[in-house]
């Protein structure tokens, strides 16, 4: 009869003691961990008391507490509690940091004094990927994505928001001030102390809704989140709202690994040149492919993104309202680059006639006036009575065109970067769990993100290539 395995017995005694490195194979993630920390100069990437003080109390080597957190990040273990007990029953990490097990409070102070050295030690692995060869193609894919932040959405504040809450306290309090003056005549209702002591307490909240609507109304961007003042409130899936912050990535098109990234509070548009030169300086080379999604179709940024020697590929999304109003879109109006001109959908042509400046663009102006009043469709192309319809036309606009032009004769473009930019922010969320960040301020949540890709990363390259030849790499 077969039975089953058996253990060992608890109180079984061994000859010879058995040692720690027996329990670690190879090919285990610690040992990649080890040989890359070790291999860094902590002292010119900015860590903090990487030369020990020769007086006093020793403190813990930086290098120990980087591989403590690099672990942690790999393996879903990202609080500094859970750490600390980790650091005290999980075999691996005793390996890893010689059985030191830091307390929870030297944890988490290493990782809020260290933002420098963490974010400088990210960009020295991806130069090790570079090393390796892993960016010949030099076809990136830049995306955002909304990564929740330690602020419930009842602590953030909006001026509509405000307004709901003023006046649902207000009709509370005259709900309650009518009571107090029927409370003598009616024997069986609340008594009037009770009354009181609700109103006392209505004016209150009430006095306090009006002191942040005050900071509300003047802070720049109209919204106040007290728990953690930098995130913000922003459309997620299925337009719901969640407190968070916009994390910005560049991914690299072949092998998935994060170029660079970067935490804001705003939306997508407006971001593209800048995670562009991040991506440049991180693969050291000028002529790249940046592929964006229309959320980041800014006419501005898109020229400036180009300016830098970059290639953009990011389609045009319709944002007229002129279907709407039952009008003629404006895409139905051809532009004629050599005789500077729109045909409109009447067969007339509307010559340039003037130049102005809106949102910081210059812009020339197309009509005609004739044309445009006898026309026998006019009623279709504006809903204006006396003025034309106008076509407005960005002086760089021929750039844009042609960069739509390269985006229609690439249809496999929008697949491509869903691939790409969705495989590592599905992994880190994945990683962090439900809660996301668990630090406030862009300081600190800007190094749990560094932490975070880097974990990203490493794995990724091992993954790819092998524990043994990362390490072998990394040595070399």
């Amino acid at each position: 009869m077969a039975g089953y395995i058996k253990g060992r017995s608890r109180t079984q005694a061994t000859m010879f003691p058995e040692v720690l490195d027996d329990f670690i194979s190879e090919e285990n993630t610690v040992r990649v961990l080890d040989v890359f920390v070790d291999e860094l100069n902590l002292e010119e990437m900015g860590f903090q008391r990487a030369r020990p003080k020769h007086v006093g109390r020793p403190g813990y080597d930086p290098a120990t507490m980087l591989k403590l957190y690099l672990y942690g990040y790999l393996n879903r273990i990202q609080s500094s509690r859970r750490l600390e007990r980790e650091a005290q029953r999980n075999v691996e990490l005793m390996w890893l940091t010689r059985r030191l097990a830091p307390d929870f409070k030297t944890i988490a102070d290493f990782r809020k004094d260290n933002s420098k050295g963490i974010k400088n030690v990210c960009r020295t692995f991806i130069d090790i990927c570079r090393q390796l060869n892993m960016f010949k193609d030099a076809v990136v894919a830049v995306d955002g994505s909304k990564f929740k932040a330690v602020n419930n959405k009842s602590k953030n504040y909006t001026p509509g928001k405000l307004k709901f809450h003023i006046e649902r306290v207000e009709k509370h309090i005259q709900r309650y001030l009518d009571k107090l003056d029927s409370a003598d005549n009616d024997e069986g209702s609340e008594s009037k102390e009770s009354i009181e002591q609700k109103i006392s307490y209505l004016k209150s909240k009430l006095a306090e809704f009006n002191e942040i609507k005050e900071k509300v109304e003047a802070h720049p961007d109209k919204q106040i989140s007290e728990t953690d003042p930098d995130s913000r409130l922003m459309k997620t899936r299925n337009y719901e709202r969640q407190v968070c912050y916009n994390v910005q990535s560049v991914v690299d098109t072949k092998n998935h690994l994060i170029l660079a990234h970067d935490v804001t509070n705003t939306p997508d548009c407006g971001q593209l040149t800048e995670m562009t030169k991040q991506a440049q300086s991180a693969l050291g080379q000028k002529g790249i492919t940046v592929i964006a999604d229309k959320g980041y179709f800014s006419r501005a940024d898109i020229k400036g993104c180009q300016d830098t020697g970059a290639e953009a590929l990011v389609p045009k999304g319709d944002t007229s309202g002129s279907d709407k109003k039952g009008i003629f879109n404006r895409s139905v109006f051809k532009y004629d680059r050599e005789k500077d001109l729109y045909t409109c959908p009447a067969g007339n042509e509307l010559p340039f006639a003037s130049t102005v400046h809106e949102a910081g663009l210059e812009l020339k102006v197309y009509r005609d006036h004739a044309a445009c009043r006898l026309c026998s469709i006019r009623a279709k192309c504006t809903t204006s009575k006396s003025a034309p319809r106008k076509m407005k036309r960005w002086v760089h606009e021929n750039e844009i065109d042609d960069m739509l032009e390269r985006y229609e004769k690439a249809p496999d473009t929008t697949v491509i970067r869903k691939q790409t930019v969705e495989h590592p922010f599905g992994t880190i969320k994945m990683r962090m769990g439900a809660t996301h960040f668990l630090t406030k301020g862009f300081k600190n949540v800007g190094t749990e993100m560094d932490l975070s890709v880097l974990a990203y990363n490493i794995q990724r390259m091992i993954n790819i290539v092998g524990a043994g030849s990362l390490m072998r790499a990394i040595m070399a």
